[in-house]
């Protein structure tokens, strides 16, 4: 009896030793491998930020100013030339740089990015498709470049975005509906691409947006009655599409009550000046010309911060001194510079100059 007590003493001893042995060898390589489980947590924050601002450096094959020379490991990537980070967590915020050729896709993996700044280089090739990966971006400026191909339907998917500056490239395809989706979108600005198509009725949903400038692109059709309800407008500008049509709402003085840059020049808009436009009591510049409008010019009595009206060939005014009744409003607007009537229906009776004198007036035709 005592020997088998003793025999299972010692297998308990032995089973321990070898659970001991097991637990120490655990430890032995949970210990060991922690450098590597420390160096895996940090790669997921600043350290995949550096390396993915140095996979995108590598595809830069032309940096004629150097400007991405700082961008090595002698100073740490947050003093990296046209490059912030973020005070607390070290992320990078903001991309604010100079190159030339296409836009390398390895910018999608800096995933905090914020601001993002390609203005007046010499970029080509397209806006990154997967660009809609950085899902904090709240201002994309890639103004004055050679980019092609159309606006991406992808950044309706960016919720946070607030501006879109694309204007001066060679951006081509429509207005992408997916605007709609970008409730928190102030400024979209593409003057002077080739972008066709209609205005979509996606922009009239967007209730924050203040700035809408088309200018100088390929438009055609109506403008969407909604876009004329969005009372936070400051800039409208379609100015030089040829090819957009319609009518202004007559009540448009009153439904733009900030609007300080209406531009509608160079179309084929029809109809009257609406005589609410002396509502707009924040104009300061408005651009009617190259139109068809006919009817009277409306008193613009309310209009005292207007710098510059351009009326100049339409259909306006119907050859009687009449026509002429408006020019007595416009002597609050003491920083008017530039009015243009010239190549309507008023030259036949146009009045003595001494009648249409202004203190401040510049440039009469």
């Amino acid at each position: 009896m005592e020997l088998s007590n003793f025999g299972l003493s010692i297998s308990r001893s032995i089973f321990c030793i070898y659970i001991y042995v097991i637990v120490a060898c655990c430890l032995s390589l949970m210990h060991a491998s922690l450098p590597t489980i420390v160096a895996t947590s940090r790669l997921g924050g600043n350290e995949t930020d550096r390396l993915a601002l140095l996979a995108f450096k590598a595809k830069i094959t032309n940096d004629p100013l150097q400007v991405l020379s700082s961008w090595n490991g002698s100073i740490p990537f947050c003093q990296w030339h046209g490059v912030t980070s973020g005070r607390r967590h070290k992320r990078v915020t903001k991309l604010d740089l100079s190159f030339e050729k296409e836009i390398p896709p390895e910018l999608v993996r800096v995933r905090r990015l914020q601001i993002l700044g390609l203005n007046n280089n010499t970029i080509s090739g397209r806006i990154p498709a997967n660009l809609s990966a950085c899902s904090n971006l709240y201002d994309l400026y890639l103004e004055f470049n050679n980019l092609v191909g159309p606006i991406l339907v992808e950044l309706g998917s960016l919720s946070k975005l607030r501006s879109i500056y694309v204007k001066h490239n060679n951006l081509t395809g429509i207005l992408p509906h997916s605007f709609m989706n970008v409730s928190s979108l102030e400024i979209l600005s593409a003057f002077g691409n080739n972008i066709g198509g209609r205005v979509p009725y996606a922009l009239g949903q967007l209730t924050n947006i203040g700035i809408i400038s088309l200018g100088s692109n390929r438009l055609y059709g109506t403008i969407p009655p909604s876009i004329f309800n969005l009372s936070s407008l400051t800039i409208f500008d379609v100015f030089q599409n040829k090819q957009i049509i319609g009518s202004l709402p007559s009540d448009i003085g009153i439904t733009l009550p900030n609007i300080q840059f209406f531009s509608i020049g160079e179309n084929k808009f029809t109809g009257s000046i609406p005589t609410s436009i002396s509502n707009a009591s924040n104009l300061e510049v408005l651009l009617l010309n190259v139109n068809n409008f006919a009817g009277q010019v409306p008193t613009m009595e309310r209009l005292h911060k207007l710098n510059v009206i351009n009326l100049g060939i339409n259909y306006l005014g119907s050859g009687e001194t009449e026509d002429f009744n408006f020019l007595s409003s416009l002597t609050n607007a003491t920083n008017l510079r530039v009015f243009i009537l010239d190549s309507n229906n008023l030259e036949e009776c146009f009045p003595n100059p001494s009648a249409t004198s202004h203190p401040s007036l510049n440039y009469l035709v």
